[in-house]
Order: structure tokens, then sequence, then C-alpha cells
């Protein structure tokens, strides 16, 4: 897909990457970008087009896909985090929450607007998803990998079903980023403005997925070794 011209609708856009993905498609020549958040008024962007959506509402998802008939760029990038033990009795709770907003949330989002985006052609979709959907931190991140598990697999759904109508879809994983999210993990975070723009690069040059960093990398790369590093994580 090319991004000049293009009009695209960014969800999460108030902070953080989605802030950053604004940013870059407006470098990148984007005619438009809707940028949508709980809390309008928090989008900061120049530029941008503030709307109001939460991604585990159907209604607003609906109401919002009446209203911009234009989109042919979609980022799936709205999405939570948060901590629990698996086997502790509030991780059933925060599973459920992670699974609407991370998985069923760019899901309805995907189903509303690739009408829309069938009538163009030059359209695309990226989901957002994370180096743990490929890897698990006990008591640490179980019900978010959880959830991002599920997002790539219904990501590699949407790019079979939608591949029909023209609708391409990018695959985007990431570790840790300097965001609000992973402020308090320690360690190396990579640019969400680098991740933005790679991402932009990725989809411009056709590819499916794009591992955004060296600690994905390493992860996607664990999944074939001997052992798989998910089963090595035990100890």
């Amino acid at each position: 897909m090319k991004i000049q011209g293009s009009v695209a609708l960014v969800t999460g856009a108030n902070r953080g990457l989605g802030a950053a993905f604004a940013r870059a498609l407006l470098a990148a020549g984007a005619a438009k970008v809707y940028a949508a958040a709980r809390a309008p008024s928090t989008v900061a962007e120049p530029g941008v087009v503030p709307v109001r959506l939460d991604v585990t509402c159907p209604d607003q998802i609906e109401a919002l896909a009446r209203e911009l008939g234009d989109v042919s760029l979609l980022v799936n990038n709205a999405g939570i985090g948060g901590a629990s033990p698996v086997l502790a009795l509030a991780s059933i709770d925060l599973l459920q929450q992670q699974i609407e907003t991370n998985a069923v949330g760019p899901l309805r989002m995907t189903q509303a607007f690739a009408p829309i985006m069938a009538a163009s052609s030059n359209s695309a979709v990226i989901n957002v998803i994370s180096a743990l959907s490929w890897a698990t931190l006990p008591g640490v991140t179980s019900s978010y990998s959880a959830s991002k598990a599920a997002a790539w697999a219904l990501s590699n759904a949407m790019r079979q079903e939608l591949k029909a109508q023209g609708t391409e879809v990018l695959s985007l994983h990431v570790a840790f980023m300097d965001t609000d999210m992973a402020r308090g993990v320690p360690g190396d975070k990579t640019s969400p403005d680098e991740v933005a723009r790679l991402a932009i690069t990725a989809l411009e040059a056709g590819q499916p997925e794009l591992l955004a960093d060296e600690v994905t990398r390493s992860v996607h790369a664990g999944l074939t070794a001997v052992p798989p590093m998910y089963l090595g994580m035990l100890g």
C-alpha cells in the first residue's frame, strides 16, 4: 500500500505508539489521519482529526464506520496491559478485559471498516501485536500474552480473508517501547517513532509481518529452538 494520499484511522492515537503513527503517517504523505481515543480532547498531535472511540463498545465502532466513509488504512493500535499470576483469581477478569480490547476490539474494527476499504484500490490494515504473543513471562504477562496470541491468530485470518478485496494486512510485532505502558519495565526500549516509521516502510514494501526490533526477532527465532524458547522459560 502507498501512504501518499491515503486516509488513515489510528486507534489509541492520543499517546505512545498511536501518536507516533499519526505523526509518521502525516509525514509520509497521508491526506488525512483520524486520531481515535476514548477522550478526543487528549489528542494533541497537530494536523490530525480527533474522533471519539472505545474499541470495546460495538455501538461506537458502528457509528464511527458510518461517519468515516473515506478510510483506506486502519491501524489497530489501541490496547491495554496489566499483570497477574495466571492462577490468581484476578487473572480471569484481567484476561477478559485484555481479550476484549487487544483481540476482539481489532476484529470488530476490521469487520466494520472492511467494506469501506473494499471501495479503495489502495487499502490496508496494520495490527499492532507484540513479541509477547510468542512468549509468556510467568506471573507478569500471562493474560496479556494470551490476548496478543489471539490477536496474532486473528491477524493471520484477516490477511487471508481480506486478500480477495485487495486489502493488505501487516502484523506488527514489537517488544518493549519507550511508552507509558512500559514505563516501569527495566532495560532498553525502542522508540515508538522508529517503530511507526519501520511499520510504514514495511507496509509500503508489501510485507505481511514486521519484527520491529532485535528482542522480537530473538523471541521469534526461539520458537524453533531446541528446546523451544517458551518451554525453556520454565527454568
